[in-house]
């Protein structure tokens, strides 16, 4: 049925109502009004059915899809949201239809839009995803990528992030078509069109162009026409990010539409105003409103997790840092994801640097062989899933059974009596008979679970033991008995399972024993498990067993919140568009999950935001790039940065020194930027910080400048991270050159000296004498009178502590003042005295040896002019070569020292020769 048909058949209805208002018969009235209602539940029951599944399975919008198909009734349009308004704004389907006939023809031209707009798709970039692989090949191929993008495809872009500046709309001729009957539609009051408009102007849906101005206007249109929920949490977002100048950040505007939104039952702006509440975000901190939305969250969470399969929802993770992909905000090696403890200390011989699909590879290598091992840890990653490979139930179930096969025959028998082979196979039918308590990959069988968990149980796997457990406490498939199921949890938590012990910590909460139940609570909780971290969290609220702890069951409640990242979060969605290179997407939606509290998107606007990861950008080769960060972005990075740093983040901690440092986003502050890197330092985590503080007390940057604390910070860097040791030992032999200088120059700064640990008792004796005794004046020598005394006076050096250790100040030799001689490093001074005279030596050694050469050499030359001479005469008559004429003081047999006999042998013995 087409748009005019709609029309047609909303004047006929316009025609009848007005009849019935002109009429003054109440039976036509009354006909009239049937037939209004009969259209109204045609079009509410049938078209708005179909729409909505379809919308469902096909519409893809950003932020919080649910208000037009929604997943619950916390975030609905108007018409949707019945008992949680007002009489004028609870409206549904018939009653619109009986005030205003007009909507269904609205709601028509609303679907067909869709139906236009369905058949639009934004346009992607096809090698966003293509990652660098392993091999000659995948590598050589990833750089061609990148440099052809560098070379070729890196022109200036058409829209720049968070842009202010309103953007031409280009609208394509179907999609102007679909925007004119949304517009028409959102005249009517039609809270979908509203919506619908909203949503394409700030996500930029079915190639839209972005207009965040625009896009506030119909938000607050629609959060004025009915109260929606999620409207109010879009404006309350503007408000809290200023996103694209839209308008003004106002914290406290957007607390409270974040407050309206929450009281609508918005989980997101519930976890906002959550998170507000506990950090202190535009209004004081209150514990005890942060414990409540925790909370309203938590129940969500923990409703939602009990609602799946026995055992709960499998909870996925989303929530991933982007710069730990790429080894932290410093990078490799710099950063503490990557450096430090947390550094990869294997050898190369190893499989810790080989990439994830390097690794499924050797595990399938592996298994081909016949290693059960690998066959299990195939199943294993294939049935858990990873950030970088998605589950995938029926590869899983295939490896399980592999090494079940390797154990037990069709009918149960044991193959083999192989130990290893038998821990493999209880551990895959652990996993099968879950698969199959659950339906995962399979259909649900509950005997075939409880076939797979008793050949596990016979040699004691742990998840073999819990699941039968579970079962025997619901009664799924076998009879249900609280007391045999504890006996199998109990068994299960001896091994260090988490589920096992939530469950047994349950069953002692229900029989009044809190103090073992939060025992277990606490073991489960060391794993993350959600339902400990609830439970803990209620007990801690209640105040049961113990004193009431609202700060602990805020960060409990917390955890449990951001644990149900399904519900509320939109990682999935940014990280999506992150890989595909959609970064202002990507950028929104780490902010809306930014907003919540999460602290991996904090990190992650700060980072994407960031602008000065490197001090050797290329950007300044391309002049339009320079306008990509504004100041705004820079200040957006410092909150964030400061956001996430308050989440215990250590690189965004010294991120935030960085900032203050350089005055980026803001006036520089040298104190704050100090007491950035303390902070950061004192976790021993981070060499960066540790470094940083001897970088600024070397040049006195915010603080005192002292180059023997600047030493020690720089040592420390080096004990962290064993990695700095080329920039540490750069830094120390520059720090030790201005220190020597400032010595020898009498400078005010403290030179680089013993620590008093290190120092020996003469040291500490000779300063506890120094404090004692008067001071007297002080008497200056220079430098020549200083190295002449030290040679001359050598025993406070040499004596080994027999003397008296107390050198007095008036007669002190050093040049300084009376702290030089802590000051300066005296092993320093003996290197260069000993340098000295081995050089000296060294030298005449040489002088010596190159006379000598110089002598023999005029000797020989001399020989051979004689024999020459003497060419003429025949052989018989030649003399013999005279001896070589000897030198001062030498013997006749070339000695220096008289012989034996000689009469001046005695007094070269006695030391009279040569005086």
């Amino acid at each position: 049925m087409s748009v005019r048909s709609y029309e047609r058949a909303a004047s006929t209805c316009d025609m009848w109502y007005a009849l019935a208002e002109a009429s003054l018969c109440p039976f036509i009235d009354r006909i009239v009004v049937a037939l209004c209602i009969f259209f109204g539940l045609t079009y509410a029951l049938f078209d708005k059915a179909a729409a909505k599944k379809e919308r469902t399975e096909t519409l893809t919008t950003k932020g919080d899809p649910v208000s037009i198909a929604p997943k619950s009734t916390e975030s609905t349009t108007g018409w949707q949201q019945e008992g949680k308004d007002n009489g004028s704004q609870g409206r549904n389907a018939v009653f619109v239809a009986y005030t205003n006939p007009l909507s269904c023809a609205a709601s028509v031209v609303v679907q067909e839009a869709l139906s236009i707009l369905r058949t639009l798709e934004p346009p992607r970039n096809r090698l966003a995803r293509f990652e660098k692989t392993s091999g000659f090949m995948g590598t050589s191929l990833y750089y061609a990528k990148e440099a052809f993008f560098f070379l070729f495809m890196n022109g200036p872009r058409t829209d720049e992030y968070l842009d202010t500046e309103p953007r031409p709309r280009r609208l394509s001729k179907p999609l102007e078509q679909a925007v004119n009957l949304l517009e028409r539609a959102a005249k009517e009051h039609e809270p979908d069109a509203i919506y619908l408009l909203a949503e394409m102007s700030f996500y930029g849906n079915f190639t839209h162009p972005r207009d965040y101005k625009e896009a506030f206007r119909k938000y607050n249109d629609l959060a004025s026409l009915n109260g929606n929920s999620s409207a109010q949490h879009m404006i309350g977002f503007m408000y809290a990010t200023g996103i694209g100048g839209a308008v003004e950040r106002d914290q406290a505007r957007a607390l409270m539409y974040h407050t309206f939104s929450a009281l609508g039952g918005n989980t997101k702006s519930q976890m906002t105003a959550a998170f507000r509440h506990h950090s202190g975000i535009g209004t004081p901190r209150n514990c005890n409103e942060a414990a409540y939305w925790y909370k309203s969250v938590a129940d969500k969470a923990i409703a939602w997790s009990r609602s799946g399969p026995p055992g709960g929802h499998s909870i996925e993770k989303a929530s991933y840092r982007i710069a730990d992909e790429n080894g932290g905000v410093y990078g490799e090696g710099a950063s503490v994801v990557s450096s430090g403890i947390h550094a990869n200390k294997a050898g190369p011989s190893s499989d810790s640097h080989a990439a994830f699909d390097d690794v499924l590879e050797y595990l399938d290598l592996m298994s081909r062989k016949g290693d059960l091992k690998a066959t299990f840890s195939l199943g294993r990653l294939h049935y858990e899933g990873s950030r970088t490979m998605k589950r995938n139930l029926r590869t899983a179930r295939y490896y399980f059974r592999l090494v079940a096969r390797k154990y037990w025959a069709k009918d149960g028998s044991v193959l083999t009596e192989d130990t290893v082979v038998a821990r493999a196979a209880s551990k895959a039918a652990g996993y099968l008979g879950r698969m199959s308590l659950r339906g995962e990959g399979m259909e649900q069988s509950f005997e075939k679970a409880l076939v797979w968990f008793k050949r596990g149980l016979a040699n004691g796997d742990a998840l073999c033991q819990y699941e039968l457990g579970l079962m025997y406490l619901n009664g799924l498939g076998v009879r249900k008995d609280p007391v045999v199921a504890a006996d199998y949890f109990k068994e299960a938590a001896n091994q260090d399972m988490a589920s096992a012990q939530t469950y047994l910590g349950q069953l002692f909460l229900d029989q009044g024993d809190i103090s073992t139940a939060t025992r277990y609570f606490d073991l489960a909780a060391r794993h993350g498990h959600i339902e400990a971290f609830y439970h803990l969290a209620e007990i801690s609220n209640h105040g049961i067993g113990r004193e009431r702890s609202c700060g602990v069951a805020t960060a409990y409640y917390k955890l449990v919140a951001e644990k149900a990242e399904t519900l509320h979060s939109s990682f999935i969605e940014a990280n999506n568009a992150y890989d595909d290179g959609d970064i202002e997407t990507a950028l929104i939606d780490y902010m809306l999950a930014a907003e919540q509290g999460y602290e991996a998107a904090q990190a992650n606007v700060a980072y994407i935001l960031d602008d000065h990861k490197s001090i050797l950008s290329l950007d300044s080769l391309f002049p339009w790039k320079k306008h990509q960060h504004t100041l705004q972005n820079t200040m957006l990075a410092l909150i964030y940065w400061t956001r996430s740093a308050k989440q215990s983040n250590i690189d965004s901690m010294v991120k935030m020194g960085d900032y203050y440092l350089g005055g980026y986003g803001v006036e520089k502050d040298m104190e704050k930027a100090a007491t950035c890197y303390q902070t950061a330092a004192e976790t021993h985590q981070s060499a960066q910080a540790l470094w940083n503080l001897g970088w600024i007390h070397e040049n006195g940057m915010g603080v005192e400048q002292d180059f023997h604390l600047a030493k020690r910070f720089y040592d420390q860097a080096l004990e962290t991270n064993q990695e700095a040791y080329l920039p540490v030992k750069m830094s120390l032999v520059k720090l030790r050159i201005r220190s020597f200088w400032n010595t020898i120059t009498h400078g005010k700064v403290n030179s680089i000296h013993d620590d008093p640990g290190m120092r020996s008792a003469t040291t500490k004796s000779r300063k506890q004498a120094q404090l004692t005794m008067p001071t007297e004046p002080k008497k200056e020598w220079s430098f020549n009178e200083w190295i002449s005394n030290f040679l001359e006076d050598h025993h406070p050096y040499y004596n080994n502590g027999e003397d008296d250790d107390f050198v007095d100040p008036a007669s002190d030799p050093m040049p300084g003042g009376d702290d030089y001689i802590d000051d300066i490093d005296e092993s320093i001074i003996e290197s260069l005295i000993i340098l000295g005279l081995a050089g000296a030596l060294a030298f005449l050694v040489y002088y010596r040896q190159q006379r000598q050469n110089s002598h023999r050499r005029e000797l020989e030359r001399q020989q051979q002019q004689q024999q020459q001479q003497q060419g003429a005469v025949p052989a018989a008559q030649q003399q013999p070569p005279a001896p070589p004429r000897p030198l001062p003081g030498q013997q006749a047999d070339g000695g220096f020292f008289p012989p034996v006999g000689d009469p001046n042998y005695g007094q070269w013995v006695a030391g009279g020769v040569g005086h």
